[in-house]
């Protein structure tokens, strides 16, 4: 209820701001105001219902769908190729009885003919792959759903069309309302681009390339009581609407790689040397960072196991949105526990090459992500993974559940923003999971806002930032010349994203919580941050960030 009377506030503030246009001085100026559009409902237009309350809780009959996931791929790391195949457990909860389904097929962004490709600005741009003319996006090689015949496994090919970014399956039989299940097997293979739309991609190092992975498998659409299903199109500037569901993983890769990824680590003992089992022992109940693999272990051969050209690594995660992983020979490793409120336990993995070493840099890193997550989870909600893992790559800032991809060069208070900022998406959209396609204010700017407390907590204010004139930074609301808020990052300029996304936000809810932050949330907190702290801060400098 926290969360919730803030965002009231702020969405009263927001669409005043919105709604009012400055006017140049005149006595014969007719003003246009309308408190009709100054107050006009913006989500909920209707009263409640069944599945969801007139004030956005869940109703008696409130449903979500499913999607849990078993998934196999495989680097080859020569040809920058990804082979996959996964299987796909789809439950419908809804009352509606679905003929299809969509998927979603993010890689095809990265396709030549994409619409993504289409509106990326001629000036330059951080979506799309950057130029590269490569033959990339999805290569679908089969697509079947498994069923039973005569009690035995068996396995029917689907009909499907794929169009840009989306691919919609056609059924032999409608999936049944409230509880019935569809499973799949998809085989596919894409080539990962060097430079991803700043969410993915390979970075050369010395001893090696770093492959940061994501959006690599076909993903379930939503489909929910709002919209049906949601199928606008991946075009870059928005992100992301996913179903909840398990995630089973395992990346083949060559036996000198270290892999990294969402989730927890099922077989150690099969991809670690003994010593290197002893030190994730050792971090696991270590407040400070623990280093697992060292520079000096990186081009020695026994710093892997031996006899083997490859190696399959296990992963799961438990009721997440996504996952997403990173494979390199280049990687140093080094871990930390982290300390949850209920006594559960998680740990902070950092995993970069020789060249983001150092005392002001990545030897930093999983300091900052343990504090970080034990902030945000004493704050608002525990972390929920049992793992948070920051991955040094050529992608500048990138959240997926229990994996960050932060840029390699980052140091000293950059590095601790965009750790800080990217796993602040785990409570923004990740735990909440709002539509990120439709609403990028929403995770951007919230997750920013709680980002202006925990960096002045951080090390007693290490990184705390210099007032500012919060009356000069808000001319930035009235600005006529800009977009509504309420627009979707794809229907910005990509100019404005980093005002309307994120930075009108935290000038609306600082405003909001300096009229009753030590009444209503300070005291609730087990430690109250002071209001003439982070209020009179300016937010990090990270709006250009994911």
């Amino acid at each position: 209820m926290k969360v919730i009377s803030i965002v009231s506030l702020s969405l009263g503030l927001l669409a005043i701001v919105n709604t009012s246009k400055a006017q140049p001085a005149s006595t014969t100026l007719q003003s246009k105001y309308d408190y009709h559009d100054a107050f006009a409902p913006l989500f909920y237009t209707k009263g409640g219902n069944e599945y969801r309350s007139a004030g956005g809780q869940p109703g008696s009959r409130y449903w979500q769908n499913r999607a849990d996931y078993h998934l196999a791929a495989k680097l080859d790391e020569k040809n920058s190729e990804i082979t996959g195949t996964e299987i796909i457990t789809y439950t419908n909860n809804s009352p509606d009885k679905l003929p299809f389904i969509w998927m979603s097929l993010d890689q095809n962004i990265f396709k030549q003919d994409s619409r993504g490709t289409a509106i990326i600005p001629t000036t330059g741009s951080r979506n799309g792959s950057g130029g590269q003319k490569s033959d990339l996006g999805f290569k679908i090689k089969s697509i079947k759903m498994l069923t039973k015949e005569k009690g035995k496994d068996a396995e029917r090919n689907l009909e499907f069309t794929i169009e840009d970014t989306r691919m919609q399956l056609f059924l032999p039989s409608a999936i049944r309302a409230h509880g019935g299940q569809l499973k799949l097997k998809i085989e596919y293979s894409f080539m990962v681009p060097i430079y991803g739309s700043d969410r993915m991609g390979i970075l050369d190092t010395q001893n090696g390339k770093v492959f940061c992975i994501a959006q690599w498998y076909p993903r379930m659409c939503v489909y929910d009581d709002i919209n049906g299903w949601n199928t606008i199109p991946y075009t870059g500037p928005s992100e992301f609407y996913l179903e909840y569901g398990d995630f089973d993983v395992r990346i083949t890769a060559p036996a000198n790689h270290i892999v990294v990824s969402s989730g927890e680590l099922l077989n150690p003992k099969e991809v670690y040397t003994a010593d290197q089992l002893r030190r994730w022992s050792a971090a696991m109940q270590s407040d400070k960072t623990i280093t697992i693999r060292p520079a000096s272990e990186i081009t020695k051969s026994p710093s892997k196991p031996l006899g083997k050209r490859e190696l399959t690594w296990h992963f799961v995660i438990k009721n997440a949105r996504d996952a997403s992983w990173a494979s390199s020979a280049s990687f140093i490793v080094d871990a930390a526990k982290i300390n949850l409120p209920s006594g559960s336990k998680s740990i902070a993995i950092s995993a970069y090459p020789v060249e983001s070493a150092g005392d002001d840099a990545w030897s930093r890193a999983t300091a900052y992500t343990k504090a970080a997550i034990e902030h945000y989870s004493s704050k608002w909600f525990e972390f929920p993974y049992p793992a948070a893992t920051n991955v040094a790559s050529n992608v500048r800032g990138m959240e997926y559940p229990g994996i960050v991809l932060c840029g390699s060069k980052s140091k000293k208070e950059d590095l601790w923003g965009v750790t800080d900022h990217e796993f602040g998406h785990t409570w923004f959209p990740m735990i909440v999971g709002s539509n990120e396609r439709l609403y990028g204010w929403m995770d951007e700017g919230f997750n920013t806002f709680i980002n202006t407390l925990s960096t002045h907590e951080f090390n007693k204010g290490e990184y705390r930032e210099k007032p500012i004139n919060m009356h000069a930074a808000a001319r930035a609301l009235t600005n006529e010349t800009i977009e509504p808020i309420m627009s979707t990052p794809d229907n910005m300029k990509e100019r404005n994203i980093g005002i309307l996304c994120y930075s009108n936000q935290v000038l609306v809810l600082r405003y909001c919580a300096s009229k009753f932050w030590e009444k209503n949330v300070s005291t609730r907190l087990s430690k109250p941050i002071s209001v003439a702290g982070p209020l009179n801060t300016p937010p990090p400098t990270i709006f250009s960030e994911r």
